[in-house]
């Protein structure tokens, strides 16, 4: 049991995303629900790149019904860097994972715009929030990210550094949510992507999934209730049905949407979210204001990883995943 949680009920909730303009096709229709269906008073601030980024998620998010009048604010990358050189002036390995793959800064960023142990719920801008709810409460002292069945932490060379430096992992996270208190050590942080390669670390976004799974470890926590915090997964039946040419938007149709408080349309489901909605497909209409619990972080092991990834490499020379992926 996760233990050392607070919250008023009616405290605005602190929520960030960090998005660009390409994001906006499904980004709108997340933030729509959003400022639509939660229960809470909540203080949104969005993060983009640059001043275009700006100037066109500003339009469109002015534009969308926000029945309660929830305040947000919008920053590009160049007003959130003026923070940052001060910030993160002592750590370097910081300050260059920051000029990384943009998905990076979700971890960086908002701790530029919150002060000492505030809250902090990051989301990605492919999360949509069906029914009426509210937020979990976040702890005090430690971590909750989404629950999601394979492992997606990548680059290999990557996990391995962080095996060898070393540092735990856990398993099964899904980065579409995380729930923390800018109590990140940032010391810690620093010294953990230098082992994870620097100024070398290859630009990829999974990279983000590794700092949130040792994060994770070390601060301790646990998964948000999967059923309440629902994240796609391209299943095998899945990607047969998408490969025979079922259409995506019915394919959301399938997910259990009226016990999720939030859905995850990661990958390529999050192509089919503006279809779907138009459509009705994924409007539940339940009431989850009551809080679940969360479930204790599992650690991936070395061993366990080699035999995933042993597993994969058989699948891929056997031609299994040509055969079953979309082509």
């Amino acid at each position: 049991m996760i233990q050392n949680q607070i919250e008023s009920p009616r405290t605005p909730r602190k929520v960030f995303i960090i998005l660009s303009s390409r994001a906006l096709p499904y980004g709108e229709k997340g933030i729509s629900s959003l400022f639509k269906n939660v229960l809470e008073p909540i203080d949104l601030t969005l993060i983009t790149d640059t001043e275009e980024d700006k100037k066109a998620i500003k339009e469109t998010v002015s534009q969308l019904e926000n029945p309660n009048l929830h305040p947000w604010h919008i920053f590009n990358q160049a007003e959130a860097d003026e923070r940052a050189e001060e910030e993160f002036k002592p750590y370097t390995n910081i300050q260059l994972f920051r000029q990384g793959h943009p998905c990076w800064r979700k971890i960086t960023d908002p701790l530029l715009f919150s002060q000492d142990k505030a809250e902090m719920i990051i989301l990605d801008p492919d999360l949509f929030f069906p029914n009426q709810f509210t937020f979990e409460t976040t702890p005090k002292e430690s971590l909750l990210l989404m629950w999601q069945p394979p492992n997606c932490l990548f680059p290999p060379e990557s996990v391995i550094a962080a095996f060898e430096a070393p540092v735990k992992l856990a398993h099964h996270v899904d980065i579409g949510v995380a729930q923390v208190r800018k109590i990140i050590d940032l010391q810690w942080l620093d010294w953990f992507i230098g082992q994870l390669g620097g100024k070398d670390l290859p630009r990829i976004m999974h990279v983000e999934a590794i700092v949130w799974a040792a994060l994770a470890m070390k601060m301790g926590g646990g998964y948000l209730d999967p059923e309440r915090w629902l994240c796609w997964h391209r299943s095998h039946i899945k990607r047969i049905l998408i490969k025979l040419g079922t259409p995506g938007s019915r394919l959301l149709q399938r997910e259990n949407l009226k016990n999720a408080k939030c859905f995850h349309a990661c990958g390529m489901s999050k192509w089919w979210v503006k279809e779907a909605f138009e459509a009705g497909l994924l409007n539940s209409f339940s009431k989850l204001d009551q809080p679940s619990q969360p479930q204790p972080f599992i650690e991936l092991t070395r061993q366990a990883y080699d035999l995933e990834q042993n597993l994969k490499g058989l699948l891929w020379k056997s031609g299994y995943y040509s055969l079953i992926n979309p082509d």
